[in-house]
Protein backbone atom coordinates (compact mmCIF):
# COMPACT_ATOMS: atom_id res chain seq x y z
CA UNK A 1 0.00 0.00 0.00
CA UNK A 2 2.90 2.03 0.42
CA UNK A 3 4.64 1.74 -2.62
CA UNK A 4 1.37 2.39 -4.54
CA UNK A 5 0.86 5.46 -2.41
CA UNK A 6 4.23 6.42 -3.13
CA UNK A 7 4.25 5.56 -6.85
CA UNK A 8 0.69 7.47 -7.18
CA UNK A 9 2.50 10.34 -5.67
CA UNK A 10 5.61 10.38 -8.19
CA UNK A 11 3.10 10.31 -10.82
CA UNK A 12 1.15 12.85 -10.10
CA UNK A 13 4.87 15.26 -9.74
CA UNK A 14 5.91 14.41 -12.56
CA UNK A 15 2.10 15.53 -14.41
CA UNK A 16 2.13 18.81 -12.49
CA UNK A 17 5.69 19.77 -12.55
CA UNK A 18 5.18 19.09 -16.67
CA UNK A 19 2.60 21.37 -17.13
CA UNK A 20 4.79 24.55 -16.07
CA UNK A 21 6.37 26.49 -19.17
CA UNK A 22 9.00 28.93 -19.08
CA UNK A 23 6.47 31.75 -19.29
CA UNK A 24 4.77 31.24 -15.71
CA UNK A 25 8.39 29.98 -13.91
CA UNK A 26 8.88 33.63 -13.10
CA UNK A 27 5.75 33.78 -11.32
CA UNK A 28 6.59 30.52 -9.44
CA UNK A 29 9.42 31.17 -8.26
CA UNK A 30 8.66 34.36 -7.05
CA UNK A 31 5.49 33.67 -5.12
CA UNK A 32 7.98 30.20 -3.88
CA UNK A 33 10.64 32.85 -2.42
CA UNK A 34 10.29 33.55 1.15
CA UNK A 35 10.86 37.29 0.93
CA UNK A 36 7.68 38.19 -1.66
CA UNK A 37 5.68 37.68 1.41
CA UNK A 38 7.53 40.65 3.54
CA UNK A 39 4.70 43.34 2.26
CA UNK A 40 1.61 40.80 2.75
CA UNK A 41 3.39 40.18 6.57
CA UNK A 42 3.42 44.29 6.70
CA UNK A 43 0.26 44.19 5.99
CA UNK A 44 -0.99 41.67 8.55
CA UNK A 45 0.66 43.23 11.18
CA UNK A 46 -1.17 46.72 10.28
CA UNK A 47 -4.17 44.92 10.73
CA UNK A 48 -3.64 43.45 14.05
CA UNK A 49 -2.26 46.61 15.19
CA UNK A 50 -5.61 48.35 13.70
CA UNK A 51 -7.52 46.03 15.47
CA UNK A 52 -5.80 45.26 19.16
CA UNK A 53 -3.21 47.74 19.28
CA UNK A 54 0.99 47.60 20.03
CA UNK A 55 1.24 45.19 22.99
CA UNK A 56 -1.11 42.41 21.68
CA UNK A 57 0.39 43.16 18.02
CA UNK A 58 3.97 42.17 19.69
CA UNK A 59 2.61 39.15 21.72
CA UNK A 60 0.95 37.97 18.44
CA UNK A 61 4.28 38.37 16.81
CA UNK A 62 6.30 36.26 19.47
CA UNK A 63 3.45 33.39 18.94
CA UNK A 64 4.12 33.78 14.85
CA UNK A 65 7.72 33.06 15.91
CA UNK A 66 7.46 30.13 18.05
CA UNK A 67 4.96 28.70 15.29
CA UNK A 68 7.50 29.12 12.81
CA UNK A 69 10.07 27.43 14.53
CA UNK A 70 7.64 24.31 15.32
CA UNK A 71 6.54 23.97 12.05
CA UNK A 72 10.32 24.01 11.09
CA UNK A 73 12.00 22.20 13.51
CA UNK A 74 9.09 19.52 13.10
CA UNK A 75 9.77 19.54 9.22
CA UNK A 76 13.28 18.76 9.81
CA UNK A 77 12.73 16.23 12.66
CA UNK A 78 10.72 14.35 9.90
CA UNK A 79 13.07 14.91 6.75
CA UNK A 80 15.60 13.38 8.46
CA UNK A 81 13.25 11.14 10.22
CA UNK A 82 12.13 9.68 6.97
CA UNK A 83 14.71 10.58 4.60
CA UNK A 84 12.70 10.69 1.05
CA UNK A 85 14.87 12.44 -1.05
CA UNK A 86 13.44 15.70 -2.66
CA UNK A 87 12.58 14.90 -6.63
CA UNK A 88 15.22 16.74 -8.01
CA UNK A 89 18.05 14.65 -5.61
CA UNK A 90 16.36 11.35 -6.56
CA UNK A 91 18.21 10.12 -9.55
CA UNK A 92 15.55 7.83 -10.83
CA UNK A 93 13.05 10.59 -11.37
CA UNK A 94 15.41 14.07 -11.67
CA UNK A 95 15.54 14.08 -15.83
CA UNK A 96 11.58 13.35 -15.44
CA UNK A 97 10.93 16.45 -13.82
CA UNK A 98 11.63 20.26 -14.55
CA UNK A 99 13.68 21.99 -12.02
CA UNK A 100 12.74 25.72 -12.01
CA UNK A 101 15.26 28.52 -10.83
CA UNK A 102 18.24 25.47 -10.76
CA UNK A 103 18.25 24.82 -6.89
CA UNK A 104 16.91 22.34 -5.20
CA UNK A 105 17.39 23.16 -1.82
CA UNK A 106 18.65 20.47 0.94
CA UNK A 107 18.69 16.87 -0.07
CA UNK A 108 15.80 15.40 1.98
CA UNK A 109 12.11 17.07 1.41
CA UNK A 110 9.30 15.25 3.45
CA UNK A 111 7.95 17.78 4.18
CA UNK A 112 7.24 20.67 3.31
CA UNK A 113 8.37 23.48 5.36
CA UNK A 114 7.26 25.85 3.24
CA UNK A 115 3.91 24.49 2.52
CA UNK A 116 3.73 24.07 6.74
CA UNK A 117 5.03 27.69 7.71
CA UNK A 118 2.87 29.55 4.98
CA UNK A 119 -0.49 27.74 6.07
CA UNK A 120 -0.03 27.84 9.74
CA UNK A 121 0.80 31.30 8.96
CA UNK A 122 -2.31 31.87 6.87
CA UNK A 123 -5.10 30.03 9.39
CA UNK A 124 -3.39 32.46 12.72
CA UNK A 125 -3.65 35.10 11.22
CA UNK A 126 -7.05 34.08 9.41
CA UNK A 127 -8.62 33.09 12.98
CA UNK A 128 -6.75 36.34 14.43
CA UNK A 129 -8.49 38.53 12.61
CA UNK A 130 -11.86 37.13 10.87
CA UNK A 131 -13.70 39.15 13.52
CA UNK A 132 -13.27 42.33 11.75
CA UNK A 133 -11.93 41.14 8.06
CA UNK A 134 -13.99 38.17 7.43
CA UNK A 135 -12.67 38.03 3.49
CA UNK A 136 -9.32 37.80 4.78
CA UNK A 137 -9.71 34.38 5.64
CA UNK A 138 -10.13 33.02 2.44
CA UNK A 139 -7.32 34.79 0.60
CA UNK A 140 -4.76 33.74 2.97
CA UNK A 141 -5.94 30.01 2.32
CA UNK A 142 -5.33 30.78 -1.16
CA UNK A 143 -2.04 32.41 -0.76
CA UNK A 144 -0.76 29.21 1.06
CA UNK A 145 -2.34 26.69 -1.49
CA UNK A 146 -0.33 28.72 -4.26
CA UNK A 147 3.06 28.93 -2.10
CA UNK A 148 2.63 25.42 -1.83
CA UNK A 149 1.80 24.59 -4.86
CA UNK A 150 5.01 26.41 -5.98
CA UNK A 151 6.93 23.86 -4.28
CA UNK A 152 5.53 20.89 -7.05
CA UNK A 153 6.09 23.38 -10.12
CA UNK A 154 9.43 24.25 -9.13
CA UNK A 155 10.16 20.53 -8.72
CA UNK A 156 11.95 20.56 -5.43
CA UNK A 157 8.84 18.81 -3.86
CA UNK A 158 6.79 15.74 -4.22
CA UNK A 159 2.31 16.47 -3.91
CA UNK A 160 2.33 14.45 -0.13
CA UNK A 161 5.28 16.21 0.95
CA UNK A 162 3.19 19.83 0.61
CA UNK A 163 -0.30 18.10 1.73
CA UNK A 164 1.66 16.71 4.36
CA UNK A 165 2.98 20.21 5.55
CA UNK A 166 0.05 22.21 4.30
CA UNK A 167 -1.71 19.42 7.35
CA UNK A 168 0.65 20.33 9.42
CA UNK A 169 0.48 24.26 9.23
CA UNK A 170 -3.13 23.67 9.54
CA UNK A 171 -2.69 21.67 13.02
CA UNK A 172 0.02 24.27 13.99
CA UNK A 173 -1.71 27.92 13.18
CA UNK A 174 -5.16 26.39 15.01
CA UNK A 175 -3.23 25.21 17.88
CA UNK A 176 -1.38 28.39 18.26
CA UNK A 177 -4.21 30.44 17.62
CA UNK A 178 -5.95 28.76 20.85
CA UNK A 179 -2.91 29.61 22.88
CA UNK A 180 -2.61 33.21 22.12
CA UNK A 181 -6.46 33.53 22.46
CA UNK A 182 -6.10 31.68 26.09
CA UNK A 183 -3.21 33.57 26.85
CA UNK A 184 -4.55 36.84 25.58
CA UNK A 185 -7.72 36.01 27.70
CA UNK A 186 -5.63 35.47 30.72
CA UNK A 187 -2.88 37.99 30.63
CA UNK A 188 -4.05 40.60 28.19
CA UNK A 189 -7.62 42.11 29.00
Amino acid sequence: MIDSLINKDIELLIFLNNLGTPFWDGFWLFLSNKFSAIPLYLLLLYFSYKQFGIKKTLVAVLFIGLLIAASDQTSNLFKYGFKRLRPCHNENISHLIRLVGGRCGGLYGYFSAHAANTMAIAIFFGLLLKSKLRYLFPVLILWALFVSYSRIYLGVHFPLDVATGMLFGLIYGTLFYMVFKAFSKKFMN
